[in-house]
């Protein structure tokens, strides 16, 4: 049985012992997890917090210790890194996975690798010419995908059944210049990118006109294969069971499994929440995140195609290589059919069970800015739109709409951020990507003079103000906000000519 399964887990988690339900997530069992769970149905105790203290320790956060003085965001960026950072483990520890190399966490509550926070944090650390480092953690990722098929959300046992935006190819990227030249290494990241592109188009068999979608692959009216994000299990989530659990009540007993797999599956986006999943934007009840095809994901997919191509021709393997870029042209040409409004002049999200695109202007959409599936036109007009909407004072904001949800307005997250100019710098829109990077900039140093830290996001349309929205407190450390702000600075203290050899 799976720890999270068990009764000794579920009476905690119902209990409130623990304000967030991941600290017990995360524990780690004195002895074992069976230990624990046959002397909890043996005991049968009745001060179950003493039974939980007899039984787990729990993970520290050294990022969380008292830091010293410091002057400036970078020096304090500087001294994060070594907090952030975790040692390679041969053996797991609860339900923390294995790695073979050292690795970065985000910080706070997240004590294990995040998949896609982990290329954003990956910026910084190769500004800070820890280019070793970066490498040890796509070895980590490259370990994940041998043993499970896939970089699962996060290396917990409990994130196996789902993945993250797939940013592995984006980490192969920033190591080329200092690999590629490596046959070893080429063919050792090229079979883990095939493997991870297998994963998320497994399924791609089964779908027909009437069974239009499969696992993370939807067919398109058009017949063209595209993706969505999904989840195997249709349980609560073990790091949040109560929310979940609180979530679903109210929903008769047949529609709780889908809508757990809906919840999930905003996690696999790591969009959760955001209205761009719900069909009513103000209710997360009507979450319909696997009915929708997102503009990031399949631009990320795009990339990756695009990615095992390039090493692919770097091997010699041209034929294979000619296919794949075949599959990354039929993507973007999709994209372009069912994803771009030319009214709104935005791309958005498919939503494949109705058939038409979600009403939902996100920031999502300058992924295709980044991996440059839009054409020219396209691109300028959206620098208006994320100029004329998207801006704030304190940098781009994630979508329009005002909601609870930390994915919506008025939140802005560093990921994005980066996307956004990263884009915009590709289709020579450098002075809105100079304004977007100041504003986050002055807004990071001014947060930092009040409180002495980088958090995971910021309210960028009322300075000053706390970020609010998800299910937790505002986490502090934090790796990928550390990681955009210091290419940011890197950024604006070079030449504008230079920033694409940057990017």
């Amino acid at each position: 049985m799976k720890f999270e399964h068990s009764e000794l887990f579920i009476a905690v988690q119902r209990s409130n012992i623990f304000k967030d339900c991941k600290t017990f997530a995360d524990a780690i069992p004195k002895v074992s997890w069976q230990h624990a769970i046959e002397a909890f149905e043996h005991q049968k105790p009745t001060d179950l917090q003493q039974f939980v203290e007899n039984h787990f320790g729990f993970p520290q956060s050294p990022e969380l210790e008292e830091l010293p003085q410091f002057s400036t965001v970078k020096d304090y960026i500087s001294e994060l890194w070594t907090r952030l950072e975790r040692p390679q483990r041969t053996q797991g520890e609860g339900s923390l996975l294995p790695l073979p190399h050292p690795y970065i966490v985000p910080g706070g509550r997240f004590n294990e690798i995040y998949y896609w926070d982990s290329y954003f944090t990956a910026l910084g650390l190769m500004d800070a010419g820890r280019s070793e480092l970066v490498a040890a953690m796509l070895d980590n990722f490259i370990a994940l995908i041998n043993t499970f098929g896939h970089v699962p959300n996060g290396n917990r046992s409990y994130y196996l059944s789902r993945s993250q935006p797939p940013v592995t190819a984006l980490m192969v990227q920033l190591l080329w210049p200092v690999y590629s030249q490596d046959k070893t290494w080429l063919d050792k990241v090229t079979k883990a990118l095939v493997s991870e592109y297998q994963f998320w188009m497994n399924g791609s068999q089964e779908v027909s006109e009437l069974r239009p979608a499969v696992n993370r692959v939807v067919r398109m009216p058009s017949g063209t294969l595209l993706n969505r994000y999904w989840d195997d299990e249709t349980t609560p989530r073990p790091e949040s069971f109560r929310e979940d659990m609180e979530l679903a009540s109210g929903l008769p007993d047949e529609q709780k499994a889908e809508f757990f797999r809906e919840v999930r599956a905003a996690c696999e986006s790591g969009w959760d929440f955001s209205s761009r999943w719900f069909d009513d934007e103000h209710s997360l009840s009507t979450i319909a995140t696997t009915k929708r095809v997102p503009v990031d994901l399949n631009g990320l997919l795009y990339m990756l195609e695009k990615q095992i191509s390039h090493c692919l021709n770097a091997l010699h393997r041209h034929a294979e290589a000619i296919h794949f870029d075949e599959l990354a042209i039929q993507r973007a040409n999709a994209l372009q059919e069912f994803c771009w409004d030319a009214e709104q002049k935005w791309f958005m999200d498919f939503d494949f069970k109705n058939t038409r695109r979600t009403p939902v202007l996100s920031l999502a959409a300058v992924v295709m800015l980044f991996t440059e599936i839009a054409d020219e036109a396209q691109a300028h007009d959206m620098s208006l739109r994320i100029e004329r909407d998207f801006l704030k004072q304190g940098g781009l904001v994630t979508t329009l709409n005002r909601t609870h949800e930390q994915w919506d307005s008025p939140n802005g997250w560093a990921p994005l951020q980066w996307f956004a100019v990263s884009g915009l710098v590709r289709f020579g829109k450098v002075p809105l990507a100079r304004i977007v990077m100041h504003r986050w900039l002055s807004m990071i140093e001014l947060d930092f003079k009040r409180h002495g830290c980088l958090l995971e996001k910021y309210n960028v349309c009322e300075l000053g103000i706390r970020a609010s929205g998800g299910e937790y407190l505002v986490q502090q450390g934090f790796g990928w906000t550390n990681g955009v702000t210091q290419r940011f600075y890197r950024l604006s203290e070079s030449a504008s000519d230079t920033w694409l050899d940057k990017l």
